[in-house]
């Protein structure tokens, strides 16, 4: 399989005025033309030639930016990509209007085999989670290790506060709410969502809160926006009822590749109480916690999960696998605290 890359240019989706894309200093962008979809991915130059490649994986709404912060503390140690998923960031939608949590997965994988930079350190977060840990169950050839920073891995019982975004499935529910939503401003809405993912929304910073307002508005004016949180949100429900080898958790259990795991203890969208679940059910785990975090630690608490993934490569060494040995260890992890 082979891929094309475009030169970029902002999604034709975007009708004319909207600001274009956000690219911190050090980063790019390029398209890669692929069958049946165009993926955005942004980039930073490596410190140096030959570092181990690795790609990251956003979540539920959220974009290639999520990771920047991660990426530019990690340019020493690898050499760092991150992905729009269909639809998402400035990606446009799939040609065929499948947002399931296989199809994001296929997505990634028609991307790693076309660039060829696999095996991967590969990251997710939250339906990035969902969508990493399937392309590691189903394609370990392409996965160094695995980074899972508050995975959408299913729960018998969701939070309360993680409800609204679980409606966001229901047919007819996100044409209700954007009629209830109408006159909410981008500033509105971004404060919401950063009241959701963050522990502590205070660490935002003024520049921070900005940009993302500035982005929100870019996405208010892409007419599938609502069509791919709404069938993307229905993708990570499906994916929590499905049983047998395909079901996620079964999945989790069939990853060889040395897996981090990233929970926070003020997520309000996946409750913390996982990451026990998580860590006996990945073979090959360890657990990073962090009681002060949300949903989104990579972003929140960029330089504690740079350092537990520095130490996860120096634990599996420089190919992937654990120095001097094929070990893998049976629900295994090693917990690690803080609040800073």
């Amino acid at each position: 399989m082979s891929s094309t890359e475009l030169p970029y240019v902002p999604s034709a989706n975007v009708l004319p005025k909207v600001a274009p894309v956000r690219v911190a200093e050090g980063e790019r962008l390029r398209s890669v033309q692929l069958p049946g979809m165009t993926l955005t991915v942004r980039s930073r130059p490596p410190a140096r030639e030959g570092l181990p490649p690795a790609l990251c994986v956003h979540g539920l709404g959220g974009s290639s930016q999520n990771w920047s912060a991660l990426m530019e503390l990690l340019d020493a140690d690898v050499d760092c990509e991150a992905v729009d998923l269909p639809g998402f960031g400035d990606s446009p939608p799939p040609d065929d209007g499948d947002y399931s949590v296989t199809a994001h997965a296929r997505a990634v994988i028609r991307y790693l085999d076309a660039s060829d930079r696999g095996p991967v350190h590969l990251f997710g977060n939250s339906l990035g989670g969902a969508v990493t840990t399937r392309v590691a169950a189903v394609r370990p050839d392409l996965v160094r290790t695995l980074t899972l920073v508050s995975p959408a891995l299913p729960e018998i019982r969701i939070q309360r506060t993680a409800v609204p975004t679980a409606l966001l499935a229901v047919p007819g529910v996100v044409s209700l709410f954007t009629r209830f939503t109408t006159g909410w401003t981008a500033e509105q809405r971004v404060r919401g969502v950063v009241t959701l993912c963050y522990g502590d929304p205070g660490r935002v910073s003024h520049e921070g809160f900005r940009n993302a307002v500035e982005e929100m508005e870019r996405r208010l004016q892409l007419s599938y926006f609502w069509d791919a949180m709404a069938r993307s949100a229905r993708g990570i429900v499906n994916a929590y009822t499905l049983g047998g080898q395909h079901g996620l958790w079964r999945q989790a259990e069939r990853v060889l590749a040395p897996t981090l795991l990233v929970y926070g203890g003020r997520d309000q969208l996946v409750r913390f109480r996982m990451a026990q679940k998580a860590a006996r059910t990945f073979r090959d785990s360890r657990l990073l916690t962090l009681p002060d975090a949300g949903h989104v630690a990579m972003m929140e608490y960029p330089e504690t999960v740079a350092k537990a993934f520095r130490e996860l490569l120096v634990e599996v060494g420089s190919d992937g696998a654990p120095p001097g040995a094929s070990r893998v260890s049976a629900g295994g992890a090693e917990s690690a605290s803080t609040g800073s």
